[in-house]
């Protein structure tokens, strides 16, 4: 007697007309046909495309849906965006936060996104978005994993108290060390500011997420420096860079010796596609960059990649509805990878490859692996890119918490109306 049953389904990895069964939370059996068993509940995926649930790696939920306070971004710049953001923080509220942090919780969990790694600004002493971003996680715990960043928006070593105010952060459950090692004042504060996250890290057995070369600056490479501390410190696995758009500037040469070095310790990159080719490039003419850091490459090297959306309606960025399919849509055009293997490769991009980077335990869709799923209107993993289909189930330990018609069209034909599943 299972408590679920979901039949006829097919998997990310090609397999086809699949039984997935669960028991107590937990994925019991998956079969290449039906499972002659009952069950509370049965779904009939009836072919369609079931996944583990997505993954945003890279977000910033304290400021999302914050568009328009206390201005618009005129310039839709990431200078002016940082800008409006110290003008809005001596504004906020724990309540205002948590109410748009609730909110944009609900969207993701409609469109099956059930992981969630946020950073959080901790240059404001009040650590109000801490406080508010705790209580969410809280209130959304049985249905999303939420990881926080303690982020020093303003730089560590160059925001006043922002290193107390980090630590304190942490203390209060704050779960990874962040950092924004460019925005620092000089090229040394910055690697300066690796070697003392990375260490506070070491000692309180965290991992580390930090802004990293967000920038068109070929000379920006503090990912260098963070992954040789990584090495140094033996927090191999543990330690992510995010954004790295220098790298899309970065000599060939120099990114043939980083690639390695990167794939030994272990690092994990993590690529924000919507955001990275809205925001840099920016001093450019013609041809002007693409923004988005080397994913195919580092990709080829070893490296684990995945993608964050960042940015929904906020300072930033004014589009956004937290869709990890929009993300990977994007991602795969800008990285020019349509070949097969890399279709899988960019949606493994916001499923699999971001759980490793949160260390998600008991993700995935294998026996023993936490009942976790989305049920999708499309027959395969390159579908679901090109279409963004309806999230038909979304399943969290078993129990279904959202789920959508499916999308249809009604023809008239003669004196018959056809439901037509146009996805399909």
């Amino acid at each position: 007697m299972f408590d679920l049953i979901v039949k006829s389904v097919n998997l990310p990895d090609g397999r086809k007309e699949m039984t997935l069964a669960v028991k107590n939370g937990r994925i019991a059996a998956v079969e290449e046909k039906n499972i002659d068993a009952e069950a509370t509940d049965i779904i009939d995926a009836a072919g369609h495309l079931v996944c583990p649930p997505f993954v945003d790696s890279h977000f910033h939920m304290d400021a999302t849906l914050s568009y328009g306070l206390p201005r618009v971004n005129e310039s839709g710049t990431l200078l002016e965006g940082i800008a409006l953001w110290g003008e809005l923080k001596p504004k906020l509220t724990v309540d205002a936060i948590r109410k748009r942090a609730e909110k944009l919780c609900q969207w993701a969990i409609a469109r099956g996104t059930l992981a969630i790694r946020s950073h959080v600004d901790v240059c404001d002493e009040r650590l109000l978005a801490v406080q508010a971003l705790l209580e969410v996680r809280e209130t959304f715990k049985p249905y999303i994993d939420l990881q926080l960043v303690a982020f020093p928006q303003d730089g560590v070593l160059r925001s006043p108290g922002a290193m107390e105010n980090l630590k304190r952060a942490l203390d209060m459950g704050v779960d990874v060390v962040g950092g924004i090692p460019h925005f620092e004042r000089t090229m040394d504060q910055g690697a300066e500011s690796i070697r003392l996250l990375c260490e506070l890290a070491a000692q309180r057995g965290l991992m580390v997420d930090m802004h990293c070369d967000e920038s068109d600056d070929p000379w920006s490479r503090h990912i260098e420096t963070l992954t040789f501390q990584t090495q140094r410190l033996g927090l191999h696995g543990r330690v992510t860079g995010s954004h790295l758009t220098s790298m899309h500037s970065m000599d060939n040469y120099y990114v043939s010796k980083l690639l390695p070095l990167m794939a030994e310790a272990r690092m994990h990159a993590v690529a924000n596609p919507l955001i990275n080719i809205t925001l840099q490039g920016r001093h450019d003419t013609y041809p002007k960059r693409r923004g988005m850091t080397r994913v195919k490459e580092l990709l080829e090297a070893g490296v684990n990649v995945a993608f964050g959306h960042d940015c929904v309606m906020d300072p930033w960025y004014s589009f956004g509805s937290h869709d990890m399919l929009e993300v990977a849509h994007m991602g795969l055009h800008v990285a020019q990878m349509t070949g097969t293997k890399q279709i899988r490769q960019i949606f493994d991009a916001v499923t699999v490859n971001g759980a490793k980077a949160m260390g998600l335990d008991g993700y995935g869709l294998a026996p023993g692996c936490r009942a976790d799923m989305v049920v999708l209107q499309v027959k395969d993993v390159h579908e679901a890119i090109r279409l963004r289909p309806a999230r038909l189930y979304v399943i969290r330990a078993g129990q279904v918490i959202a789920s959508t018609p499916p999308v249809v069209s009604r023809l008239e034909l003669g004196n018959e109306v056809a439901a037509v599943d146009f996805l399909n």
